[in-house]
């Protein structure tokens, strides 16, 4: 297989690529030079915001194209446009943010999308530009040779979000660590190895239309992924698990300060990890154990002295020390029956 990656050198992308080489195939990385791109793929140099920033792919074929574009949707659209007939398939790594909410628990690939999408667009908010994102790849390729790849939360090396990475440091100072209960919350996460594993396969077989891509119910618990952090990083932390209407009435937010929980029964569950991925399980999606997931990306971590590289588009993630320290403080709540 030719495989032309546009990105290719943070997170998804680079797993992307990583995998595709391992595999045998001829890669071709579009990329800006900020990063060197993995090893054994070639490197085209542009910049898709600039003029003539493609120019570098004016010539060439390529059996199938893999995009992870998150911002002004018209750089999909010049894209896809320039690559329509030569290139057969182009899978765009989109989002749930492109579901409308509410989003009922359980919604699948045909649930309302986000209103106001264009694919002609400048960047606008993050669900609207990944829509148009798939907007433009469709409007090029048609909807026979457009995979639409809309990934849940995504862990794993080279996270450039910063959740686990903030989990994992924020356990490898010790002491005692503000945990969101319940222990038993599902995390539905997706590997980036996996989800780069089940992208390039459906790239293989031509699969196209959209896919839901991201962990079932049973994928993890918060208390599972948070157990792997205290073991691989060997601290000497103590979990204290906390009370969801503690941690709320704190005034701590789910899913940034917190990274990774969401409060159970909320409309933010269901609509961030409510997601049904049976159409890509039954096409090959597979998740490797969470502890892995945890403990390679720790070993990552250790390679970049803890700095772990962070999207400057995104939200910071991650509690304040002081303010877990006063919730960590606060005597419990009475219990009912004290009342």
């Amino acid at each position: 297989m030719r495989l032309l990656m546009l990105g290719g050198t943070d997170f998804v992308g680079r797993t992307l690529v990583e995998d595709a080489v391992r595999r045998g195939w001829e890669v071709t990385v579009f990329h800006r030079g900020r990063n060197e791109a993995p090893r054994g793929a070639r490197s085209l140099l542009g910049d898709r915001t600039a003029p003539d920033g493609l120019a570098a792919l004016a010539d060439g074929t390529w059996d199938a194209v893999v995009d992870t574009w998150s911002a002004a949707p018209r750089a999909v659209r010049e894209s896809a446009g320039l690559l329509a007939g030569r290139a057969g398939h182009y899978a765009y790594v989109s989002s749930v943010s492109v579901y409308d909410w509410p989003r009922p628990a359980g919604f699948t690939e045909e649930a309302p999308t986000v209103t106001g999408a264009d694919p002609g667009a400048g960047q606008t908010d993050y669900a609207r530009d990944k829509r148009g994102g798939e907007l433009a790849a469709v409007e090029s390729f048609g909807a026979e040779a457009s995979l639409l790849v809309r990934a849940g939360l995504i862990l794993g090396p080279y996270e450039n979000i910063g959740r686990l990475p903030w989990w994992l440091h924020r356990i490898a100072r010790g002491g005692d660590i503000l945990a969101p209960g319940p222990r038993e919350l599902a995390v539905p996460y997706v590997d980036a190895r996996d989800l780069a594993a089940w992208v390039l396969s459906a790239v293989e077989r031509g699969s196209s239309g959209p896919y839901n891509v991201a962990g079932t119910p049973d994928r993890a618990t918060m208390g599972e992924v948070l157990d792997a952090c205290v073991r691989v990083t060997g601290g000497a932390a103590r979990l204290r698990w906390t009370e969801p209407e503690t941690v709320l009435a704190a005034g701590i937010e789910p899913w940034t300060q917190l990274p990774m929980w969401v409060p159970r029964g909320s409309e933010l569950e269901s609509g961030v990890y409510g997601m049904d991925v049976s159409r890509a399980t039954r096409e090959g999606l597979r998740h490797r154990p969470a502890d892995e997931t945890v403990a390679d990306t720790w070993a990552w971590l250790r390679t970049m002295d803890g700095h772990a590289p962070r999207r400057a588009d995104r939200p910071e993630v991650g509690l304040d020390p002081a303010v877990e320290a006063r919730v960590l403080a606060a005597p419990p709540a009475p219990a009912e029956t004290d009342r």
